[in-house]
């Protein structure tokens, strides 16, 4: 095998290479006789099949086997021999090959660049750092209990409006005949909740109490079930009483139907609750400052490759917001250059980011046991009531979908690595400081007054700062968890 370097431009290697004729000859016929001992031709006994006719049979599938094995096994070497790490997968292409000739073939490929970490001892980090106050677990008990409806009859029976509660009983009917799963007695129905479909709720606004109502709806085109899908019913419905809902008393009763002995448990419980998110948004700033500081002290090469795959699933995600938004390119306060510019920017401080990360693990021996998967799996399928064990076994199957869980867990454990090196340093602030997008800081004013422009129309690209400060990682592809099971009064009737 003979291996020469064509190009070497920055990060990028060009190589060809060449195979004798003869080693590919060898391989085929080393292979050929492998087959000969295993296969059964009419007229031959096992392991007697002559070369000729095996050549014949078997020729050319074997000659692509080959031609595959010998280009994998040579293009690793040739990258081994010349200790590059690729960044991707090389280009690797065929140029020349005629049986019984050399295999000639190209090897395009994007190397890591050589880079040091810095000394993170010499990193000095702020970590933004707030108390729960006694008001802010008053205003989370005020949140759970408007949450707990408690609702009461009405003292006179006086006409339902929108956030009452009817006591009902109902018969639904397609073409005047019952349905089923469209009968219920005793039936409480909160009007505006939408339990119920398009059109039945509003109907029951301004009935009191002994009314009797014909609700006409059209069940939609994309209904469960396809019976009722697109039909028109008629539901006969018996109003029994109002209700309206009465205010919840925050006391040790309340408590107790959270689960909870008193009200003093309840408001630790709360309490407890915020601290841990307080500590997930205090880690938050420190990481987002952290990663500041690395990319100001960082300046390196990235692959281009990496950069232009990073750049496009940026660019991807902004031209699909746009979309979903209604806006055009033209709605930007940018052009549609600046903007590319501008995200080009972002995809190459993501790449070097990442690749910084991963290189500190690397030499650090920073790895995600399959322990600490496994227990992302678990936390991922809790997501989805009910049907858990579905969720988990789609990650068990799909090894994308673990790495896709591994990756953010290696991230968080190289962050903490270089916290515990870093001199980090607490500033008390206010928990409106603390949760605070970066995005929305007060610009410094310019010193000579601008020229009045006309307001910029609402981007709806992804918030720059928050790509920036995303580290680039591998993704797997997004796979469409099970959808939530729909409440059971949605198919009820």
């Amino acid at each position: 095998m003979q291996v020469t370097q064509t190009s070497s431009e920055g990060l990028k290697r060009d190589f060809t290479v060449v195979v004798e004729a003869a080693e590919i000859e060898s391989k085929v016929t080393e292979k050929l006789t492998t087959v000969g001992q295993q296969v059964r031709l009419p007229g031959f006994r096992p392991g007697k099949v002559p070369m000729n006719i095996l050549r014949q049979r078997f020729g050319r599938s074997v000659m692509g086997e080959i031609l595959e094995e010998t280009v994998n096994e040579t293009s690793q070497k040739a990258l081994n021999d010349n200790d590059l790490r690729p960044a991707q997968q090389p280009k690797i292409e065929i140029t020349k090959f005629d049986e019984g000739e050399d295999l000639e073939f190209t090897i395009e490929v994007e190397v890591m660049p050589d880079f040091e970490p810095m000394d993170f001892s010499k990193l000095k980090l702020e970590k933004l750092v707030s108390d729960v106050a006694d008001d802010k677990v008053d205003e989370a008990l005020e949140q759970i209990a408007g949450q707990q409806k408690n609702f009461k009859k009405v003292a006179r029976n006086r006409k339902s409006k929108e956030g009452d509660a009817l006591l009902i009983d109902f018969v639904g009917k397609v073409d005047g005949v019952a349905f089923e799963g469209g009968t219920a007695e005793g039936h409480q129905l909160e009007l505006g909740s939408g339990q119920f479909i398009p059109g039945f709720e509003d109907q029951l606004i301004g009935q009191k109490g002994g009314d009797e109502v014909a609700v006409n709806v059209t069940f939609p085109e994309n209904y469960g079930s396809e019976e009722l899908a697109g039909k028109e019913a008629v539901f006969d419905v018996t109003v029994h009483e109002v209700q309206e809902a009465a205010p919840v008393e925050i006391d040790d009763e309340f408590a107790k139907k959270m689960g909870l002995d008193d009200l003093a448990a309840l408001k630790d419980a709360v309490r407890g609750r915020m601290e841990e998110e307080y500590g997930q948004q205090s880690r938050q700033t420190l990481k987002r400052n952290m990663l500041d500081a690395l990319a100001d002290n960082h300046s390196f090469d990235v692959p281009p490759g990496m950069k232009e795959s990073e750049f496009n699933s940026i660019w991807e995600q902004f031209t699909q917001e746009l979309e979903r938004s209604g806006q055009k390119m033209e709605d930007q306060d940018q052009s549609e250059e600046e903007l590319k510019a501008e995200y080009t920017d972002i995809a190459e401080r993501r790449v070097r980011l990442g690749l910084l990360l991963a290189e500190v693990g690397r030499i650090n021996n920073i790895d995600v046991s399959n322990e600490e998967v496994q227990q992302a799996m678990i936390a991922q399928a809790r997501n989805f009531p009910g049907q858990e064990q579905q969720i988990f076994e789609m990650f068990q199957k799909n090894p994308e979908m673990q790495n896709s869980l591994r990756a953010p867990i290696f991230e968080d454990k190289v962050v903490d690595f270089i916290a515990e090196l870093a001199t980090v340093t607490e500033k008390k602030v206010s928990v409106e400081e603390l949760t605070a997008d970066p995005d929305d800081a007060p610009e410094e004013k310019p010193k000579k007054k601008a020229a009045a422009k006309k307001a910029p129309a609402k981007k709806a690209a992804p918030k720059k700062k928050a790509d920036a400060d995303k580290p680039a990682a591998k993704k797997a592809p997004a796979k469409k968890a099970p959808a939530k099971k729909a409440a059971a009064k949605k198919t009820e009737k």
